[in-house]
């Protein structure tokens, strides 16, 4: 039995929880997209009358033959890339003798091209097929955090800040957080996404053999492959790679922060959240983990290394690259495998979140008021210069603030009730959830630019 890479580890970061998302990544996915974009090569040539009709056409059913699973041996394309140092030279070889066998020259395949236009033009389509998933799932996350503050715009729960109570809040604004860095950093990828281009320059970026149809050839290629058209070529200027990169780093970020939250707030001490299928533990038969979050801020931290990668391997040198463009093909996979299992694992979370306003009321109410001194702070002022020092001192000898006599003597306790309600000190948290829902283009189904 053969195993191949990813088998014991991207379900559970989720990349293999989504199926088509590591279809999208693997290497079958890679071999595919580099036969469709040399067939895609020698329809353009075609375009310009430099290959036939009739040869193109063949050329492209030949390379879709050549793609299907069980067309080429993809570990022996591996091993022959070694000498050559990328897999288009031993694929174009492969490719050239399955269309002579069909009667058609080796000139009308990889046309004018470098194996730089292949790879990369190959990786922009891999791209843009694979950041589909991910946008749908960042989609997905955001839609449910944007469900969770509707439904809990009232819902009074404690703001935390440095790690201590802070001040009351809601946790319809706490999700808004969540959502809004969900939709932030989707936008940002789709754009990111949508602006991926065509590669086409030829040996050193000239397109000197295939002038004077070279800037043709460029844009034919591009719309015969979906992939936005080229300004000039981009051998050495990586930045539609480092965007991209950029891009799906943004979106880890914004998956882990609601990943972290819910990862504390599920604890036995605070006990405000539980996701609907908790994983348990080997030892420990009452452990109810938060597995997805758990899972997604793990996935998600392991991408600004890999980003890091690909902003450090920009400086290509002159018109070729010796090792730093090779360090962006299995890099930028692997960000979009860990970003789109990060945000897949993060929608199953946030979609099943169990909400406890019970222990938010409970923990609301564990420092006996004091989290409203603030507010009574700010009542007793117009009473006497001395309120702060007042209110400080009640509050580090441990006396309720409602039970104070230098508070007292001022405020009622009809007035302190009111002052220690937590629900009564909310400011403008549900008016926050209304304007960032109000914000969203549409609530619950956004698409973007086409790709989703």
């Amino acid at each position: 039995m053969t195993h191949t890479r990813g088998e014991l580890f991207d379900p559970l970061f989720g990349a293999g929880g989504e199926p088509a998302l590591a279809e999208e990544i693997s290497d079958h996915a890679w071999v595919v997209a580099l036969l469709q974009v040399e067939a895609a090569l020698t329809r353009a040539a075609a375009t310009v009358g430099l290959v036939s009709a009739e040869h193109a056409a063949t050329v492209t059913s030949v390379a879709a033959a050549l793609g299907a699973p069980d067309g080429i041996d993809i570990a022996d394309l591996g091993r022959r890339s070694a000498a050559g140092g990328n897999p288009v030279i031993p694929l174009v070889r492969l490719l050239r003798a399955a269309c002579a066998a069909e009667g058609v020259p080796a000139s009308a395949v990889h046309v004018g091209a470098t194996s730089q236009d292949v790879m990369d033009s190959a990786l922009m389509l891999l791209s843009r097929r694979a950041g589909r998933r991910v946008l749908a799932d960042l989609q997905a996350a955001a839609n449910a955090g944007a469900e969770l503050a509707r439904a809990h715009r009232d819902t009074p729960m404690v703001a935390r800040t440095l790690g201590q109570q802070a001040l009351p809040t809601t946790f319809g604004a706490l999700a808004v957080s969540w959502f809004t860095g969900l939709d932030d950093a989707t936008a940002q990828l789709e754009r990111a996404l949508s602006a991926l281009p065509v590669q086409f320059g030829g040996a050193a970026g000239t397109l000197a053999a295939v002038h004077p149809h070279g800037l043709a050839m460029a844009e034919a290629l591009a719309d015969e492959l979906g992939l936005a058209r080229q300004v000039v070529p981009w051998h050495t200027t990586r930045t539609p790679i480092a965007a991209l990169a950029s891009a799906l780093g943004v979106a880890a970020g914004a998956i882990s922060k609601p990943a972290t939250d819910i990862t504390a707030m599920a604890s036995t001490e605070f006990g405000e959240v539980a996701e609907d299928a908790p994983g348990g533990s080997s030892a420990m038969p009452h452990k109810q983990n938060p597995v997805a979050a758990i899972t997604a801020r793990a996935a998600a931290r392991r991408v600004p290394g890999l980003v890091a990668t690909v902003l450090s391997s920009m400086d290509h040198e002159f018109a070729r690259a010796a090792g730093a463009w090779h360090a962006e093909w299995e890099t930028l996979t692997d960000l979009l495998r860990l970003t789109g299992g990060a945000a897949h694992r993060l929608a199953s979370s946030l979609g099943g979140l169990r909400v406890h306003g019970d222990a938010m009321a409970h923990n609301l109410d564990i420092t006996g008021g004091l989290i409203l001194a603030e507010r009574v702070t700010g009542a007793l002022s117009a009473h006497t210069d001395s309120a702060r020092d007042i209110v400080t001192a009640a509050a580090a000898s441990g006396v309720p603030l409602d039970r104070a006599p230098q508070i007292t003597a001022h405020l009622s306790a009809d007035e302190l009730r009111d002052l220690l309600d937590p629900s009564n000190y909310l400011g403008h948290a549900g008016d926050l959830v209304d304007r960032a829902l109000a914000a969203r283009t549409t609530q619950t189904d956004r698409t973007f630019g086409g790709l989703v």
